[in-house]
């Protein structure tokens, strides 16, 4: 069965067991209230009607909302105002609507044998001590898994081939060059001379 119930300004539809956010009721949290704003009632597509009903709440906790920023300006005014703000609510359960009232949740069953049955395969699991020494089952297969060989780096079958290089592939010192005309031996090319041009004999002035 729901109700849409009215309360705070605001309208909800509710049933038996729901929790609902509303704006904020007088009394403690524990106690019960009725809600009498009743403006539609009803069961899956049929409705009924609302003369005389009720709906009974629980109250589950004084809350508060968010915090809502207010902040206020008019320029070339040197006006700014900032105030904060938090809206307190009212967290109620629905225990009942009319007759109709909410089921208990059922208390689950003891898990007594499946901790019985878990202590012999945690003892198995432990580690146990033979002559001073402890084994544990887990690592067994470990130990036993024989170690693998380490491969052949290739770095090391390269390093031979590099050291038997010949050494007459080193770079020889060239002989240095003799230029005729110089006073010392320059190991560079020298530079080109410029040469001399003749002087053109001067005209004859008488001629």
């Amino acid at each position: 069965m729901f109700a849409i119930v009215r309360t705070g300004g605001k309208q909800y539809r509710v049933a038996a067991g729901d929790k609902i956010v509303v704006e904020k009721l007088a009394g403690e949290a524990g106690e019960t209230i009725t809600l009498r704003d009743i403006l539609l009632a009803g069961e899956g597509s049929d409705l009924k009607p609302t003369d005389g009903l009720t709906v009974s709440a629980e109250i589950v906790a004084q809350a508060k909302g968010e915090k809502v920023i207010v902040f206020k300006k008019r320029r070339r005014h040197n006006y700014r105002r900032k105030k904060g703000h938090r809206q307190q609510h009212t967290i109620l359960r629905i225990t009942a609507i009319g007759d109709q009232q909410a089921e208990k949740p059922a208390k689950k069953a003891k898990a007594a044998p499946a901790q019985a049955d878990e202590a012999p395969a945690a003892a198995a699991a432990a580690p146990t001590q033979v002559n001073d020494q402890i084994t544990d089952p887990a690592a067994a297969p470990e130990a036993s898994a024989p170690a693998k060989a380490p491969r052949a780096k290739k770095a090391a079958a390269e390093a031979p081939a590099a050291t038997e290089a010949p050494a007459a592939t080193e770079a020889q010192p060239q002989a240095p060059l003799k230029v005729d005309g110089a006073e010392s031996a320059m190991t560079d090319s020298p530079a080109a001379k410029k040469k001399a041009s003749p002087k053109k004999p001067a005209a004859d002035k008488d001629a």
